[in-house]
């Protein structure tokens, strides 16, 4: 009987194919792909690819001359994981798998767990030790282990490194690198006060148009910023100065390129055989087989890569509701109903209950957010009470809702008024995110001042007013770049963001106001820890349409420096509005945005306004106070 080599301990072992075969492999990524390794006295790179319907595949690459008879692989059963190791290949190397089909079609594809990749338009893979990443961010690491989200405010700043800031004059390496971005980045946000940065198109993606969403290289930070060190120094630095980092991830779709996952062997391998449930009709890419042990395994390992080895505080799960339903975006016809007949992909519900139970099991205090935009229930739910495990959901409903109501002129806003009420009778169902993101600012929609009525004036305060209001309102809070400046123009990934701006008044104000709205977001327990509780918030009155004013009470834990927001929604001046309070006692102005400093009259206003016993709203106590024109008065008591 023939014995067994034993197996080197980088090399793929039985474990390793039991593991990914009942996805439950979740460090797979240290195994799979391209590795330094010595064996022996020989120094080179072991490669381990899975291509389960391959006839043979080979490396290629420079160091063989791209020739494939050169370094055939090893086909190891049962999964059809094919593996081999070459002495001599170094670091930053180029290569591909040549996988020939059963058909005898040979294709070259970059490998799906490669940890770097030639810059585009270049495709191919290239071998890179990670295993030695610098990190000097254990005070935050430990900290984000006890860290309450629900208790804490979160401010995202959405961004996208190559159109943040560019430098000028170059047309090549254009881009800020990954640690000019962190640095300047660090720098405007601190200043700002958001807490979080949210980074559009990390993972390697070919199209610069597709802004990152179509993905070929799942393990691999894109070349275009740098390499995987300098992202991780990018993160450690975001992390020294108290700043968490999400990552968009994009577990609902691939492309079709040539060198990418799309019938990776000649045969549908990661993504569902069948066209109905294998491919969006409207986006031209592929859908992952969600039913398949190995493909979840591959997703959740790359969830927890990014988490675990690069130290990401949290994940914005892109396109969920495009998972969820196998009839999403398809006409009759293009979809197959599940075993039950209905359109829930249940393979779907299934792997994120899965995924964000490792996830979050794993790293307590980390985020995973659904850009879910349906009315799914309990997509923050516990997966043990049927709920998909998420810590957090985009409130697509509330920014729909918004916009529409502050694009409208002021004349017609009374007839709308519940259109900014009505998300308060679904806002403690989930745990939510209000977004104003880029998909909000692209495709003939305007940038967001441009969304306002009105010229001149009117839409810088529209937009104050409309800021305020959102801020103030229960739910964790995203603003996509440029926004907090009044960008005129919509984002384009092709330029940076219009900083030149910033030499004008008009907008110098309106970042002033809003950088002062995020450090009173951040500053008052009243506006955070009660987020997805009913009784942080009260509604003072919400029926004021004729006006188009709204008031309400954010309340802290201990109903101690509670905050009153009064919004005015038109360019009507109240001489003498008066609010209804639940105390009598002192109210302290402390945000008004007709100060100077935002562009207002800078009239002077008591800083103290005392309640008297006069019935109003509703309410026993009430004071007045003069409303300038879209005026925002935010009042501590």
């Amino acid at each position: 009987m023939a014995r067994t080599k034993k197996k080197k301990p980088y090399e793929i072992g039985e474990l390793d194919q039991y593991l990914f075969g009942q996805g439950t492999h979740y460090d797979l990524y240290k195994k799979m792909g391209s590795h330094l390794v010595t064996d022996g006295k020989k120094k080179g790179t072991y490669f381990a690819v899975w291509a389960p319907n391959a006839k043979s595949v080979s490396v290629v690459g420079d160091f063989n001359n791209w020739d494939r008879d050169k370094n055939p692989m090893v086909r190891e059963d049962p999964l059809g994981i094919y593996t081999c190791f070459i002495q001599g290949v170094e670091a930053d190397m180029i290569y591909k798998y040549c996988i020939e089909t059963k058909t005898g079609d040979l294709l070259y594809k970059a490998d799906p767990f490669a940890n770097y990749a030639e810059m585009r338009p270049g495709t191919a893979s290239k071998v890179h030790d990670i295993s030695n990443l610098k990190w000097s961010d254990s005070a935050w690491m430990e900290g984000r282990a006890t860290w309450n989200m629900d208790e804490s405010p979160i401010s995202i700043y959405e961004a996208h490194i190559g159109s943040w800031r560019q430098h000028p004059g170059e047309e090549d390496g254009r881009f800020y690198n990954y640690r000019e971005f962190a640095v300047e980045a660090v720098k405007y946000m601190k200043e700002m006060g958001y807490t979080h940065i949210e980074l559009i198109g990390i993972a390697e993606h070919p199209f610069d148009g597709s802004w990152g969403y179509q993905v070929t290289g799942y393990f691999a930070p894109t070349s275009r910023y740098g390499t995987p060190e300098d992202f991780a120094y990018m993160i450690n630095y975001f992390h020294r100065n108290k700043i968490g980092v999400i990552l968009d991830w994009v577990p609902a779709h691939f492309p079709r390129d040539a060198h990418g996952l799309a019938d990776f062997d000649g045969t549908a391998v990661y993504e569902y055989a069948d066209p109905r449930k294998g491919e969006h009709p409207d986006w031209g890419t592929k859908i992952f087989d969600y039913g398949k042990s190995e493909v979840k395994n591959f997703l959740i390992s790359n969830a927890l890569f990014w988490m675990e080895h690069f130290h990401v505080d949290g994940l914005r799960v892109d396109a969920v509701a495009s998972m969820l339903y196998l009839d999403y975006g398809k006409q009759d016809g293009q979809w197959v109903a599940n075993k039950y007949g209905g359109n829930q992909n249940l393979e779907a519900i299934e792997f994120f209950k899965h995924l964000n139970s490792v996830v979050l099991g794993r790293n307590p205090g980390a985020l995973m957010i659904a850009e879910e935009s349906t009315a799914w229930p309990k997509v923050t739910g516990k997966p043990e009470d049927d709920g998909l495990g998420f810590s957090l959901k985009w409130n697509m409903g509330w920014m729909h809702d918004f916009l529409e109501y502050m694009k409208l002129d002021p004349y017609f806003r009374k007839e709308h008024h519940n259109q900014m009420t009505f998300a308060m009778t679904y806002a403690y169902s989930e745990k939510y995110i209000l977004v104003l993101s880029h998909d909000e600012v692209v495709h003939l929609k305007c940038s967001m001042l441009n969304k306002m009525p009105g010229l001149g004036f009117d839409k810088y305060a529209n937009l104050k007013v409309g800021y305020a209001f959102m801020m103030g309102h229960p739910g964790k809070k995203l603003l996509f770049m440029g926004q907090d400046f009044a960008q005129l123009r919509e984002w384009s990934e092709a330029r940076e963001l219009d900083w030149y701006l910033l030499e004008e008044p008009e907008h110098q104000y309106l970042q002033a106001f809003t950088r002062d709205l995020l450090k009173l977001y951040r500053k008052n327990k009243a506006m955070y820890e009660q987020d997805t509780e009913g009784y942080g918030f009260e509604w003072v009155n919400a029926n004021d349409g004729y006006r188009s004013i709204f008031s309400f009470i954010r309340h802290s834990k201990h109903n101690k420096k509670n905050l009153l927001f009064v919004c005015n929604f038109t360019p009507m001046e109240w001489t003498d509005y008066r609010v209804g309070v639940p105390r009598k006692k002192q109210y302290k102005l402390i945000l008004n945005s007709d100060d100077k400093q935002y562009g207002g009259k800078g009239e002077e206003r008591p800083q103290i306004y005392k309640a008297v016993k006069q019935e109003c709203d509703g309410r026993p106590y009430s004071f007045a106070y003069k409303l300038p024109p879209y005026g925002v008065a935010v009042f501590e008591f």
